[in-house]
């Protein structure tokens, strides 16, 4: 998928309402299987997941405040935002004394729409500009909130791509976000986008790539709790948020801080704008997959992290403020990861009592007239020396500074010269 699909893919899931469970999530999930299939898991309320239950459902079809004229001063139909997430069915008559308490406005903001939740609360209330806020007069104000919240289920949803070995690698992306385009819907098309990339290219990657479309931390509770015995199979894994914005990346390391997907970004990363970020248990989903219980090689991928830009979590957050450049960037940086996971391995140097003479076994000679010639003579040579069954290609990579593709190519020479084997995992 080019930048301008997945850009695209944003402008159409913007507009639904999505939360923690309900009808919008359902929708969304419609709308990336159409790109990917996609296997649906729907967990009933009630069910008990570590600490956690999964909560009722959720639902609105509409809301509104009207003044005396009948005018919708806040309206459901022009932004989602407009309601807090989760609020309970209303329908009365108020005046704005009354309702100030229920009104969330961003005053330093004064022209967005925050975004609030009451997920694990029973209550309600109207999210709206400050500017509009400041216009009203006393009432009264007709007030709806034309919702429900009853027992249902909880969806995720999983696309897979089979490699060659039941090892997996992971991405995770929330859908729980109403319309916030980089924060929710920018990490799902960039997902989308890898999963077609992955499914497309000929042969089994190594690894079995598992993509999770689910609500933030409830979802990942949930998929942990009924995937518990199978979470020894995760080799690598991302979780993926803020995946469209114009800043540069940055990258937040698993609770372990060196593993093979630390490693492995951080090397893809270091030739380019980023920040790398030593691990929290504050942010995305990574912090479930890292709780101690379970240790997880899970680091997270985003652009300007959360909370980071002004436009996190308010109508500011819209297609506009996501880019397809940046869109692109953050896909074909994914891309180069799996790259590196998937060539990484350790050699052993089958000739290593002095160089070996590379000349008459034409590996010089099949490197003339190219461009990068002395690049991969150096490689070869870094790939020979450091072959000592300890070291993979990655940690090579690392030592000598050199692109992991350069060291990939030269040790595929090797090994068709007979000069290295590769280790047993």
């Amino acid at each position: 998928m080019t930048g301008a699909e997945l850009h695209a893919l944003v402008e159409r899931l913007y507009p639904l309402c999505r939360s923690i469970t309900g009808d919008g999530v359902r929708a969304t999930l419609e709308i990336v299987g159409e790109h990917v299939p996609l296997e649906i898991t729907e967990v009933p309320t009630g069910t008990e997941v570590l600490d956690w239950t999964v909560p009722k459902e959720w639902n609105i079809r509409d809301a509104y405040v009207k003044d005396a004229t009948g005018r919708r001063v806040v309206d459901f139909r022009e932004s989602n935002l407009h309601v807090v997430g989760y609020s309970v069915p209303v329908s009365g008559t108020y005046s704005l004394a009354e309702l100030r308490p229920r009104l969330h406005t961003l005053p330093e903001q004064p022209d967005l729409i925050p975004y609030r939740t009451g997920y694990y609360a029973e209550t309600w209330g109207f999210c709206l500009r400050q500017s509009t806020l400041d216009a009203l007069d006393e009432g009264p104000y007709e007030v709806l909130i034309d919702s429900t919240l009853q027992d249902g289920s909880l969806t995720i949803a999983e696309h897979v791509v089979p490699g060659r070995t039941e090892e997996e690698v992971v991405i995770s992306c929330h859908t729980c976000h109403p319309s916030l385009a980089n924060d929710n819907l920018a990490g799902i098309a960039v997902a989308t986008g890898l999963a077609r990339r992955l499914a497309g290219q000929r042969g089994r990657p190594r690894f079995t790539y598992r993509f999770l479309f689910m609500p933030g931390t409830i979802g990942a509770i949930t998929w942990l709790a009924l995937n518990r015995e199978r979470v020894h199979r995760i080799a690598h894994g991302l979780t993926l948020a803020c995946a469209g914005d114009p800043g540069s990346l940055t990258y937040k390391r698993s609770r372990r801080g060196d593993a093979g997907i630390d490693r492995a970004v951080t090397h893809v990363l270091k030739d380019r704008p980023h920040d790398v970020l030593p691990f929290s248990p504050y942010g995305y989903d990574e912090r479930q997959f890292c709780s101690p219980g379970f240790n997880l090689p899970f680091g997270s991928l985003t652009r300007t992290p959360y909370a980071g830009y002004p436009e996190y979590h308010t109508s500011g957050d819209n297609p506009n403020f996501v880019t397809p450049t940046a869109l692109a960037d953050t896909l074909e940086t994914l891309w180069q990861v799996t790259r590196v996971l998937e060539g990484d391995r350790t050699l052993l140097n089958l000739s290593p009592y002095g160089e070996p003479q590379l000349g008459r076994r034409g590996l010089y000679g099949s490197l003339g007239g190219r461009s990068d010639t002395k690049q991969a003579q150096m490689a070869m040579l870094w790939v020979l020396n450091l072959s000592d069954g300890e070291h993979s290609l990655l940690d090579i990579a690392q030592r000598s500074d050199m692109p992991f593709a350069a060291l990939e190519d030269a040790a595929q020479a090797l090994l068709a010269a007979g000069l290295v084997k590769e280790m047993a995992c």
